[in-house]
């Protein structure tokens, strides 16, 4: 039962009773007259009158005694009536029974007045508004204006994606000096740093959502000021090797030998080694050949160099070159180098060229290139087998030797297939000739 009544003795209204902070202080005096409480209940009720909130307060006052009935909107605007009241000369002390009203009339007509209110400020504002939306526009149209010119920007920037670049900072600077143009008309500059604040903190939250976007759009910004590769180059990224298609503000799209695609992110190209063949018009080919211990390596080795020298695709300089690489097990290893100029000829049909011809040549000259020697070893003893050479094939004479076409027919095929592919695609590439190399 107890709890029943201070549940209920809870929900009833509490009155708001004097609080030591709102008497007031100094000397009692020791006349009293009804005509000085009189006169302070006049004083303090004109004054609840000039104020908003006290409509409903009633004040009675004897012997210097301020009574305070009545109801208020809120509580903090009770408490403020003990601080009004002790304020006025003469009183000696307060009693604060005014309570909050429960009444749901009057507990709404403030929340309506001050929608009304607002409403009233708004319309008053729209004029103003008005004319901080047409500055914002103005200051942005203007912006946007002098960022599709294309003649100052295309000579400001080394290609095409950085002018773009350079047209998208430029609109969003005038979006934000547009902004700060508003409003500042509109008296609300204040507002300028919190936009900012949170403009800036969904950028980061957004940069590390998108981290990987980010790094390949900047990884597109430097490949495509550098330009370290041309279109139609043959180029090897990260063990991938084809002609380049184009490069875009993702990715690098290289065209392989075997005619497919190859899509390298711009972050993965910008970090890794990137081997281009086509730089340089002279290309250096490669092989080795095999002859027995007992050949002269020295007339093996000025055999080799003539023959190098006497090919037709091959170039005079850089000269070719012939020299003893690696001693195995049963054979002594020469290596065959060559210059062409890929350019004009297939590098894989030149070498290949070069390899049957010096096999030729050697066989002409009856240097044999001996089969590997085996010893098996049995349980008595071991016992060395050495096979005979197979049997050579007849030496062909020199007049019947003839040299295949090495004309670069492949390598032409595969820049037809590009440059077809360019035309189609051509809006989005970063790269360009005339560019300047790095």
């Amino acid at each position: 039962m107890r709890f029943v009544i201070l549940f209920f003795l809870l929900l009833l209204p509490v009155a708001v009773t004097a609080q030591v902070t709102g008497q007031p202080d100094g000397t009692i005096a020791v006349e009293d007259s009804a005509t000085q409480d009189a006169a302070i209940a006049v004083r303090i009720r004109n004054i609840l009158g000039e104020l908003d909130g006290f409509e409903n307060v009633t004040v009675t006052v004897s012997s210097g005694i301020v009574t305070l009935r009545g109801t208020t909107l809120d509580s903090s605007t009770a408490f403020r009536l003990s601080n009004i009241a002790a304020r006025v000369q003469g009183v000696v002390a307060i009693e604060n029974e005014v309570i909050k009203t429960t009444d749901v009339v009057e507990r709404l007509n403030p929340a309506a007045q001050r929608f009304v209110e607002r409403a009233n400020q708004f319309i008053a504002y729209l004029p103003l508004a008005a004319v901080a939306v047409v500055a914002f526009v103005t200051v942005v149209f203007v912006g946007f204006l002098i960022a599709r010119l294309k003649s100052p920007w295309d000579r400001i920037a080394p290609n095409a994606f950085i002018a773009d670049i350079y047209r998208q900072l430029l609109r969003l600077a005038f979006i934000v000096a547009a902004l700060v143009v508003a409003l500042d008309i509109l008296g609300a500059t204040a507002l300028l740093s919190t936009i900012l604040g949170a403009a800036g903190i969904v950028g980061l939250a957004i940069g590390f959502a998108v981290k990987d976007t980010v790094e390949n759009f900047i990884a597109s910004i430097m490949l495509s000021i550098r330009q370290p590769f041309r279109p139609n180059d043959t180029i090897q990224i990260d063990g991938d090797i084809g002609k380049v298609i184009r490069l875009t503000s993702r990715a690098t799209i290289l065209l392989s030998f075997d005619g497919n695609h190859i899509r390298i992110p711009n972050a993965t190209v910008f970090k890794s080694r990137i081997v281009n063949y086509s730089r340089n018009d002279e290309r250096r080919f490669v092989f080795d050949l095999c002859v027995a211990y007992g050949t002269d390596l020295a007339m093996a080795r000025q055999l080799a160099s003539e023959t190098l020298r006497g090919l037709p695709f091959v170039l005079k300089v850089p000269a070719p070159d012939v020299w003893i690489s690696e001693l195995g097990d049963s054979t002594v290893s020469l290596r065959l180098a060559g210059w062409i100029a890929q350019n004009d000829t297939s590098f894989a049909r030149a070498r290949g060229e070069a390899m049957r011809l010096s096999l030729a040549a050697f066989d002409a000259a009856g240097i044999e290139m001996p089969e590997p020697t085996y010893r098996l070893r049995t349980d008595s003893a071991a016992v060395e087998i050495d096979p005979k050479p197979l049997t050579m094939s007849p030496v062909i004479p020199e007049a019947e030797v003839q040299i295949e076409d090495v004309q670069i027919k492949a390598e032409i095929e595969l820049e037809r297939m590009v440059n077809e592919e360019r035309q189609e695609l051509q809006d989005g590439d970063l790269l360009k000739r005339e560019a300047p190399e790095e």
